[in-house]
């Protein structure tokens, strides 16, 4: 099952919920306990492969130092 974020309408704290895709409704909010959470649209990482030649990409974050690219 993956985890989805929420902001609840009642207590506006967001949160992370493990629960299915098509049966979130009805959740409530584990901080006040209000079912009338909101589904925020969140991002996810992933790591990328190296390029072409084995060289390393950096990211701009890290200047390619701590191996993260």
């Amino acid at each position: 099952m993956p985890i989805f974020e929420f902001s609840c309408g009642k207590c506006g704290k967001d949160s992370e919920l493990l629960v299915r895709s098509t049966n979130w409704k009805g959740a409530a909010c584990p901080k006040c306990g209000s079912k009338r959470l909101r589904k925020k649209f969140s991002t996810f990482a992933s790591r990328g492969t190296k390029p072409a030649g084995g060289g390393k990409k950096s990211c701009g974050s890290c200047k390619g130092g701590c191996g993260c690219c």
